[in-house]
């Protein structure tokens, strides 16, 4: 068996939006807006619309170019996740992209519905293998939540709010196929529980990883105290969340939090390394590979651990994917995958 060929460099440099290698700019786009939030929804809410005629003189129109100002705001606002599919040699690669800027990708309800739509597509999509979650904003994964935008919302919002991301993040961590966050400056909060729902993490050498709700006098609440103690141990997790301390990416390593400290800048190119070997690999073994780790480290006894893997083998035997591993080994070739 070769050795599966290097990736190819990335479609644009990390914390760029250059583009030196032209992307495949898959159909996935922006949840439709609802009739009231559309151009013609919000402008005849305003009276703009309302039989094609300005508002009487005899009414006040600051509301109305209050409102008219607002609508234009909302639809002059950049995506805040994009999804993107690699495209050959690298077919099967999703990259789900983080971008708001101006507040380090603080995950306000806007995003967490765009994650939440993202997810609903990759579900969809039966050609993806491996999705990537990076961030296009220099210095910041995702700093967690949007803290100006909870300061506004009742003590019910911010609870309907955490139970929206806790179950968000979970359909993420229960999608088939691996996930890869690529983490380059701070995940902090929510972002670091964005990234503890992903099957591996790749930190830059520049990555601040933390969990400090606590000095909020809070706790993590989109499933920080569940993960990281089944990644890193109760002991060290808990020591974490109780003092809301920052690690580095080399520490992060060390305590099994991450797979991988690469020199900063390189942690994108490192996961997509990592993604494009998966690739090579029969798509229904990784599959049934990754459902049997993650159930079977949910049962109590490892009698019922190991028959979970049975399940997980038999499935795999009659397949045309092992037919052919079989018939590429012994004809000394590579073996050609259909996911069949």
């Amino acid at each position: 068996m070769h050795p599966p060929a290097r990736a190819q460099r990335r479609p644009f440099a990390v914390g760029t939006h250059q583009s030196p290698t032209k992307w495949h700019q898959s159909s996935f786009s922006r949840p439709r807006l609802s009739p009231m939030r559309s151009p013609r929804g919000l402008l005849t809410a305003s009276g703009y619309l309302a039989g094609r005629h300005a508002p009487s003189p005899s009414v006040s129109t600051t509301g109305h170019n209050s409102l008219l100002a607002r609508t234009f705001q909302i639809l002059a606002q950049p995506e805040s996740v994009r999804l993107q599919k690699h495209p050959a040699p690298n077919s099967g690669i999703l990259e789900l992209r983080l971008e708001r800027p101006e507040v380090k990708n603080a995950i306000n309800w806007d995003m967490m519905r765009m994650l939440r739509s993202a997810i609903e597509k990759i579900q969809a999509d039966t050609t993806a293998k491996v999705v990537l979650v990076a961030s296009s904003v220099p210095g910041a994964f995702s700093a967690g939540a949007d803290l100006k935008e909870r300061r506004l919302m009742s003590s019910s919002d911010v609870g309907g709010y955490a139970r929206s991301l806790r179950s968000t993040f979970s359909s993420f961590e229960a999608l088939p196929i691996p996930t890869i966050a690529v983490i380059e400056g701070a995940a902090l909060g929510g972002g670091l529980e964005l990234a503890l729902a992903c099957d591996l993490r790749i930190c830059g050498e520049n990555a601040e990883l933390g969990l400090p709700e606590t000095s909020l006098a809070i706790i993590p609440g989109a499933g920080g105290t569940q993960r990281l103690p089944r990644i890193i141990g109760r002991s060290r997790a808990k020591e974490l969340i109780f003092t809301g301390r920052r690690c580095g990416a080399a520490e992060a390593v060390t305590m099994g939090l991450a797979n991988y400290c690469v020199p900063a800048g390189e942690a994108y190119q490192k996961a997509l390394d990592i993604a494009c070997e998966i690739t090579q690999k029969g798509p229904m073994g990784i599959r049934m590979a990754k459902k049997a780790i993650n159930e079977g480290a949910e049962v109590a006894d490892m009698s019922s651990a190991l028959a979970i893997e049975g399940e997980c083998y038999e499935q795999l035997l009659y397949t045309q994917d092992r037919v052919e591993a079989l018939a590429a080994f012994a004809e000394k070739r590579k073996p050609v995958y259909t996911g069949k």
